[in-house]
């Protein structure tokens, strides 16, 4: 199976590398000092304490690498729209579609078009690239950082839950969970895939922008009892909304707080990006949701001042 990365970051470095290490012909769409770096060194895959070198095909064209079976997209959701008509060319009828992106995906409520933020795709230019019937959904559950351009440092996790957005339990998808099963990665794979991007979204839609403005990290924001309680107001307005839209979630603020305080001192991709100086992903993670809130008639009185807050402070920072 033909494999395209588009964002060769952290968790698009993480999948090409393990996908190439394993056999599979991987192709990287890159630019600049990502684009040299491949050239030069292949993908660098640091994890486990030992370190792999995995050669890819790698240009800043995309025909030059032509339709992929597979096309992996793993951008930051503000980066998307640019790079829509760009990976056209990487696309045909056969081409399975896997976004990795954190918070809402433009794709969410295609089942609901009423209830989806416009902000997603206000002009329908991802949809009309990457088209519904081609995606499987996934949910990403590992902790990556690329330190600088090619390189990739898998600190733990690594975990991915795939579904068909119908819900069906596809041969494509099959196909797709058992490619990556061989690279070595923990696969499930899900009839429920929006319900389970809704509860990711619900345990980070707070660490991520709390991150940012404080520069914590995570170990730091739970310690912080007004933090702690500010962030479990949001979630429980999350929760509300998310049972409104068939994404319900079972689990306590609390004890989700307990998973998140398990994985120690960790700095969340949020925090990340405002440290290398990257757009912010508060679209997807926060201003979606909370406009899902408005159009089921849920108030977000604590959603709406921790956005307020990160867009002002996103505002006066200088990329």
């Amino acid at each position: 199976m033909k494999v395209g990365i588009v964002g060769a970051g952290a968790i698009g470095g993480w999948i090409g590398a393990k996908l190439a290490d394993t056999g599979s012909p991987v192709s990287v769409l890159a630019r600049g000092a990502t684009l040299a770096a491949i050239r030069a060194n292949g993908l660098l895959l640091h994890e486990d304490g030992g370190s792999i070198a995995a050669p890819v095909a790698v240009s800043d064209n995309s025909t030059d690498l032509g339709p992929q079976d597979l096309l992996v997209i793993a951008v930051k959701a503000p980066a998307l729209r640019a790079a829509a008509e760009a990976i056209r060319p990487l696309i045909d009828a056969r081409t399975v579609i896997v976004p990795m992106l954190n918070g809402v995906p433009w794709w969410f409520l295609g089942d609901k078009p009423a209830l989806r933020p416009e902000s997603l795709d206000p002009d329908g230019a991802i949809g009309a690239v990457l088209p519904g019937d081609q995606l499987i959904g996934c949910v990403v559950h590992a902790s990556c950082a690329s330190p600088e351009p090619g390189v990739v440092h898998r600190h733990f996790g690594k975990g991915l839950i795939l579904g068909e957005p119908s819900g069906a339990m596809t041969d494509r998808l099959e196909r797709v969970a058992t490619l990556f099963r061989e690279a070595g990665l923990d696969i499930t794979t899900s009839d429920r895939i929006q319900q389970d991007i809704w509860y990711k979204l619900w345990g980070n839609m707070t660490m991520n922008p709390i991150s940012a403005l404080t520069r914590a990290t995570a170990d730091r924001i739970l310690d912080d009892d007004l933090v702690s309680a500010f962030a479990l107001q949001i979630m429980a307005e999350a929760a509300k909304i998310g049972a409104a839209i068939g994404c319900p979630i079972a689990e306590s603020g609390e004890d989700r707080m307990l998973v998140t305080r398990k994985l120690g001192a960790f700095k969340t991709s949020m925090l990340q990006d405002v440290e290398a100086g990257r757009p912010i992903e508060l679209d997807a993670l926060l201003a979606a949701p909370r406009a899902i809130g408005q159009r089921v008639g849920i108030a977000t009185p604590y959603m709406d001042a921790l956005l307020g807050l990160t867009r002002l402070f996103d505002s006066n920072r200088v990329l």
